[in-house]
């Protein structure tokens, strides 16, 4: 189609087009010079490192049609499309170049338990009978397996790209995280949101964010600015910034389910650890209910819950939810069993990269365990610093064994960022070589222990400077213990 075409189908200002817009055709749209091909648009915008601008001749020598960007470029012979925000016209425009997506779509927010919320979404709706999907941290997941897409959310074009592909599979339902840095950059805006969820906030994220506000603020954009007055949303009130979340969406005109401890909706009464994972009792709208769940960690059971809710809400028939429940199964590198040792040991791996993440993953695990708990852990590098020695400090207090060593350093001296987090864990063991701290782990670990291996859970590379080095915390795990 001609630009003008697609900038009425987007429902955008015309007043701002490049003149003869009718004339110029757009085949595709490309945010990534790599990914550009003979007349696609281009849109350059500003990154974190460097302003998309760059990359202006390389996309003119490639072909493209025009250009999408926030100031003149000199020398450019194509037309020149400028807005004051590209990435949310580039977000609008994505929708109207892929107009499909799945009839219900439900967004996730929070710093911990999107990637476990949305997948039990998914799952929970699979048990119902419907053809589900859910995108994020681990990429696009349906019934048949998974596609990564390498960002918790991916930018619009790929995002809208995989909405349209889900539909014409058949897709009617998906849930979606929506993380911090994709609600200011516009990722979302063109999508058609459903329903919503909110899980929590806590300390990450702080090299991008200002402050807790500015990152609250963030988060709010989803509820406030995206969905539609009268959506149902489901928030966990437990939490502080739940709380006046809470308050402003029905001040907004939303549909608005507390849940949690303190919840009215949904209201959790009870958490008894048992062999095959949790008894929790909880009421659903006044009515008591008794469900074995198949997981550990009272945080997984705030995850279930909010699916359970975001299910109904959306839906599927209370009891058909709550039958589901007994059967979830646990999200990769998320509490994940990779191995016993030969001493009887587990060894999880897990997520867990802020404070409270760690905390909440910590004490989790100590009602299963007999004997010591033992952490691994580090912190990324290029990240917020600033978290760093409170993960020191929480693993300290919730941990019997601290073993420090890296994560993902990036361009950072890792010594650097060890060095942070041994300020406020002065007796833990500090181990460069991540596969040699997990072996110390297993050498020191005796019956009757705990080790849990946490910060980055699925990820299958270490980043150390500008590469990425083949790193599985689970298969490394399984390899010395001599199950693969």
């Amino acid at each position: 189609m001609n630009l003008l075409e697609l900038a009425r189908n987007a429902g955008l200002d015309e007043a701002r087009l490049p003149k003869n817009s009718e004339q110029t055709q757009v085949v595709g749209l490309a945010l990534d010079s790599r990914a550009l091909q003979p007349g696609f648009l281009f849109a350059a915008m500003r990154g974190q490192q460097v302003h998309g601008r760059k990359f202006v001749p390389l996309a003119i020598t490639k072909g493209a049609s025009v250009l999408l960007t926030d100031a003149p470029v000199s020398g450019v012979v194509i037309p020149q499309w400028i807005v004051p925000d590209p990435a949310l016209v580039l977000a609008k425009l994505a929708a109207a170049f892929y107009p499909q997506q799945p009839q219900n779509l439900v967004a996730v927010t929070g710093t911990n338990g999107k990637s476990s919320t949305v997948e039990f979404l998914r799952q929970i709706w699979q048990f119902a009978g419907r053809n589900a999907a859910c995108i994020g941290t681990l990429g696009i997941t349906t019934q048949t397996g998974c596609q990564d897409l390498g960002y918790t959310t991916p930018n619009s074009i790929v995002l809208h790209q995989g909405l349209q592909d889900l539909s014409e599979r058949g897709v009617t339902d998906c849930a979606l995280e929506a993380s911090s840095h994709g609600l200011v950059q516009h990722r979302l805006d063109g999508v058609q949101i459903s329903a919503a969820g909110f899980t929590n906030l806590s300390q990450d994220h702080f090299d991008y964010h200002i402050d807790f506000e500015n990152y609250f603020a963030a988060k709010q954009g989803l509820f406030l600015r995206l969905l539609p007055k009268g959506a149902p949303v489901v928030i966990n009130v437990d939490d502080e910034y739940g709380a006046r979340l809470a308050g402003l969406c029905a001040e907004k005109g939303l549909d608005v389910w507390r849940m949690g401890w303190s919840g009215v909706q949904i209201k959790l009464l009870e958490i008894q650890p048992v062999t095959e994972g949790q008894q929790i009792q909880f009421k659903l709208n006044g009515a008591e209910h008794e469900v074995v769940l198949p997981l550990v960690g009272e945080f997984q059971t705030i995850n279930a819950l909010m699916a359970l809710g975001l299910a109904v809400r959306t839906g599927t028939a209370p009891t058909v939810a709550l039958a589901a429940l007994a059967g979830l199964s646990g999200v990769k590198g998320r509490l994940e069993l990779a191995a016993v040792s030969r001493e009887q040991v587990p060894i999880l791996v897990d997520f867990a990269h802020s404070p409270d993440g760690l905390q909440k993953l910590l004490q989790s695990v100590r009602a299963y365990t007999k004997g010591r708990v033992i952490v691994v852990f580090g912190c990324g590098g290029a990240r917020d610093p600033h978290k760093r020695p409170m993960m020191g400090q929480i693993a300290t207090k919730y941990a019997d064994l601290v073993i420090v060593t890296d994560d993902n350093p990036r361009s950072e001296d890792p010594k650097k960022i060890r060095a942070a987090i041994l300020k406020q864990a002065p007796d833990a063991l500090e181990i460069e070589d991540r596969q040699a701290a997990i072996q110390c782990a297993i050498d020191q670990a005796k019956a009757g222990d705990l080790i849990v291996v946490t910060g980055k859970g699925h990820e299958q590379g270490q980043i150390i400077g500008n590469k990425v080095f083949p790193f599985d915390d689970a298969e490394i795990i399984r390899a010395l213990v001599g199950d693969i």
